[in-house]
């Protein structure tokens, strides 16, 4: 397949221990779903929350709610950055450092044994999202009239840089593969498939759990960006394509945090308020993946991992080299959808030039479009509706491979916004 080795930056983390950090002082809770900021804030200052209790719920078609992450005192509703590199109202909380949690939940034995309608109302319930970095309702994926005949997991970590799932498949292959077990019972399901980059000592790891699934086959797959993309992953391992979803082909696709995740609603009723984030690059002292409460600041991670060897000319990336988005600083509060912070040297400028009309960008694409016709006709409402921008993945590499050094991804993603007005 077309696209770039993926195991770049990788050996700065995958053999390190996960590693926790839960004592922020403040955690500022996001008041944002899946880039979606029309949310009811369920809190006011001077309130006292507990781990795990509502302070937010989105107001759309999909209600997710939105948990805090320590107990402690509302302070304030503040304005704080997040990925998008826009400021979003957070709710402020101080921690208390108590852990208080607002009711008990009796340990569930056997997580697969859910009604269907059980199921879907409790990773609902519990703010489930997909932690891929998409962030879409993990329950709408179930909360399906068809058939779902096929279960992928996608453990690919195909980025170059980040290993979150990675360290989750070393660490915690049971939890991972009772849940996808337990997700395969409960939606009577016939096949899964874990699908993993080739790592012979990942694969042993996986391998040695297997036995007690059978119906859950391993698939170790190609050390290529963006092998992991859904949509590779289906023809890839089903040798078959769909128009928008794959549950038009009866197929459901998760990432392995967000299967953790799910473990962990099913077993402990534990709502979605922590995730695994990978800390790396070059300029960073201990470059490690931590399991981080979400609302928690990256400046705070950052000096929790010995900080950075350098603070001089450097960049931060939230997200990874491929598709994440330079940031300003570490002012930045960890969101569900971030799953890495990338800090590095910052590169010497260098200025774009004319294209070169040498056509890699459409070589690489893996939606099969044009990028540079989409450049050129980016003032061209018409000219863009046949071009198909909407079908990008932003997977960047587009900017990547091209010569004349042109940030193609940003025309892209500048067309779908142009589309997306024209259609309102």
């Amino acid at each position: 397949m077309v696209g770039i080795n993926n195991l770049v930056g990788k050996g700065l983390t995958r053999n390190r221990s996960l590693s926790f950090f839960n004592k922020p002082k403040y955690v500022y809770i996001p008041m944002i779903s899946s880039r979606d900021t029309n949310i009811t804030i369920l809190v006011k200052k001077g309130d006292y929350v507990y781990r795990g209790s509502m302070v937010g719920k989105r107001k759309g078609n999909f209600k997710t709610p939105i948990f805090s992450s320590v107990s402690g005192t509302v302070i304030d509703v503040v304005e704080k950055p997040c990925l998008t590199g826009e400021n979003i109202k957070c709710v402020m909380i101080e921690n208390d450092f108590k852990e208080r949690a607002e009711k008990t939940h009796a340990i569930k034995q056997d997580i697969g044994d859910y009604t269907k309608t059980e199921f879907i109302e409790k990773i609902k319930n519990c703010g489930i999202i997909g932690l891929g970095g998409a962030g879409f309702p993990t329950y709408a994926k179930y909360d399906t009239e068809k058939e779902i005949k096929t279960l992928i997991i996608n453990g690919v970590e195909c980025e170059p840089y980040i290993t979150t799932d990675i360290v989750l498949l070393k660490e915690r292959p049971e939890e991972i593969l009772e849940a996808i077990d337990a997700i395969m019972r409960i939606n009577n399901i016939k096949e899964a498939y874990l699908a993993i980059s080739k790592d012979s000592k990942l694969i042993k790891i996986v391998e040695s759990y297997l036995g007690t699934y059978p119906r859950i086959k391993l698939v170790p797959v190609l050390n290529r960006y963006p092998m992991g993309w859904e949509r590779n992953l289906v023809k890839y391992i089903k040798k078959t394509t769909y128009d928008r979803l794959p549950i038009e082909k009866g197929i459901v696709v998760n990432n392995v945090a967000t299967v953790y995740s799910i473990y962990s609603a099913l077993k402990y009723n534990k709502p979605l308020f922590e995730r695994v984030i990978t800390l790396t690059g070059e300029v960073l002292k201990k470059p490690q993946n931590v399991c981080v409460k979400v609302g928690t600041m990256a400046k705070d991670v950052i000096e929790y991992i010995d900080g950075y060897k350098r603070n001089k000319d450097i960049v931060i990336v939230a997200g990874g080299p491929m598709m994440g988005l330079s940031v300003i600083s570490d002012e930045l509060v960890i969101t569900p959808d971030i799953n890495c912070i990338m800090v590095i040297k910052k590169p010497s400028v260098c200025k774009s030039i004319e294209c070169l009309r040498c056509g890699k960008c459409v070589e690489k694409c893996p939606s099969n479009l044009s990028p540079v016709l989409i450049k050129d006709n980016i003032n061209n409402i018409e000219e863009l509706k046949k071009l198909r921008p909407e079908k990008c993945v932003e997977c960047g590499l587009c900017s990547f491979i091209c010569p004349s050094k042109i940030n193609v991804r940003e025309y892209i993603k500048e067309a779908k916004v142009k589309l997306n007005q024209e259609g309102k």
